[in-house]
């Protein structure tokens, strides 16, 4: 059973070492997540997972490690060899101790495949996700992936789905649309609305786009 779950973004530039100079831009940012991870925290729970996008669907242990390296510092989250891909490896930086698992999900992945993986999460009896999820990086014309129209309605939608804890809108999300509009967390999303098996509220943290990307933090509970 979802007792909890804490969505969150993974920009490298989250983590200050990286960002340097620009640090503070992001530091409302860095505190929404934080208190998002303080919130989860404080469910009890049994078992906590870090779900997040890569390019294969795979399970991690909870000591598995991440690094910052390949963004150009010397960051390391956790202990022993890094293996995790990017979003885990904020994940991991952002909650600061070992979770009892990490769950990678292909970007590519179907919504069918997610709804199922995060329904196999969830077969615990007080399960807590810490989901690490970007929106579109079409919202600017200094975006990743330049201005797309069409972006700033979908990114809306995301954050409104977040707020009432809508599963049922995070499973229709369509995966060509998502590609279109560069949203990196559509599959990590949709392992947490397969996980959703009990009503929960929604409260946004933070909704931002200070690169042209959308940044949302939310918790369910």
């Amino acid at each position: 059973m979802l007792v909890a779950a804490a969505v969150c973004p993974h920009p490298p530039l989250i983590v200050p070492e990286l960002a340097g100079a620009a640090a503070a831009e992001l530091d409302g940012l860095r505190a929404a997540c934080a208190a998002a991870v303080e919130s989860l925290l404080a469910v009890p729970h049994d078992e906590l997972v870090v779900v997040g996008g890569g390019q294969t669907t795979r399970v991690y242990g909870g000591q598995a490690a991440g690094s910052l390296r390949p963004w150009g510092v010397e960051v390391k989250a956790g202990a022993g060899e890094p293996v995790l891909p990017l979003s885990l490896t904020i994940g991991r930086w952002l909650l600061r101790r070992d979770p009892d698992g990490f769950q990678e999900v292909a970007f590519d992945a179907p919504p069918g495949d997610c709804l199922d993986l995060g329904a196999s999460l969830v077969r615990g009896p007080r399960v807590a996700l810490l989901v690490l999820a970007d929106g579109s990086a079409c919202l600017t014309e200094k975006a990743p992936g330049y201005l797309d129209p069409a972006a700033q309605p979908y990114q809306e939608g995301l954050v409104r789905a977040l707020a009432e804890a809508d599963a049922a809108a995070l499973a229709a999300l369509d995966p060509a649309e998502a590609e279109r509009l560069w949203t990196g967390g559509r599959a990590a999303l949709q392992v947490l609305a397969g996980a959703a098996d009990q009503p929960l509220t929604g409260t946004v943290l933070a909704d931002t786009a200070p690169y042209g990307v959308g940044y949302v933090v939310a918790t369910w509970t």
